[in-house]
């Protein structure tokens, strides 16, 4: 399960969706979670289906990568498809059994719903599968620096979010170094009940608790030894600039997604 988890894994490839500025793709996807929530049919989410998986193709990374980013969330999407079955009233009744029904608005509604999750955990997986740490920090930066004139921390706002996407990678690795450990010293994470399960867990969060808060105050220490002082005055070995083809991109994805917005 651990393995499963895509956030805040880079993979390297030679793409064209790797090539964008990270400006772009962080306001591409915007434009795609504003859209996903404004369609009403299941033509437009055929659409935002496609529009998906020329992304993937154009990124070049396996699509058993983007799978594995839904399958820790699989119980929340089923959870989600049940709770609209049986919940949501309107319609025909489709099936009945005692006092459990399924009718036909909630069918509708439990689909909306369970493939907006679908569609948004893909998508957004897409954003640090194909950008670096380090160009995701700089795109942060650059989208949030116009509201430093109203107070905004727009450098330690990007470095927050970049450093921990970045180690949940590491941290994923340390839980499952922790639980191999624990259960090679004979502790049980599966046995017993709901309770029982919880408990068994403190084995593992514990020292992975303490082994966050270590790596937390070494990077501290790192940070200071070389004199970081935050975004005043810093230069970039790598400065980011727009192409035409972030303005091509850009301006396709935009029309597209509204279209099927506003249109499907």
């Amino acid at each position: 399960m651990l393995n499963d988890i895509m956030i805040g894994q880079y993979i390297e490839r030679d793409s064209l969706i790797h090539k964008l500025d990270p400006r772009v793709k962080i306001l591409v996807i915007m434009f795609f979670v504003i859209s996903i929530f404004l369609i009403e049919s299941f033509l437009g989410y055929g659409f935002l289906a496609l529009f998906i998986l020329l992304t993937v193709s154009l990124s070049k990374i396996n699509l058993k990568y983007i799978l594995r980013s839904i399958k820790p969330l699989l119980f929340i999407i089923i959870f989600t498809l049940a709770i609209h079955l049986f919940m949501t009233k309107g319609g025909r009744v489709l099936w009945h059994w005692k006092f459990l029904s399924i009718e036909e608005e909630g069918l509708m509604m439990g689909s909306f719903m369970s493939l907006r999750l679908i569609f948004l955990i893909s998508y957004t997986s897409l954003l640090t599968l194909t950008t670096s740490p380090l160009e995701l920090t700089d795109g942060l930066e650059r989208l949030l620096n116009p509201f430093k004139r109203i107070g905004l921390p727009a450098h330690e706002l990007a470095m927050m979010m970049t450093i921990a996407l970045r180690f949940i990678p590491t941290l994923l690795e340390e839980a499952e170094k922790i639980m191999k450990a624990q259960k090679a010293r004979g502790a049980d994470f599966e046995g017993g009940n709901l309770i029982q399960k919880a408990k068994n867990l403190i084995p593992l969060l514990v020292p992975l608790f303490v082994n966050a808060f270590r790596r937390a105050d070494e990077l501290a220490l790192a940070m200071e030894a070389r004199c970081y002082r935050g975004g005043e005055n810093r230069t970039r070995m790598n400065v980011l600039f727009l192409t035409r083809k972030d303005y091509i991109v850009t301006v396709i994805s935009v029309i597209y997604l509204s279209f099927v917005g506003i249109l499907l």
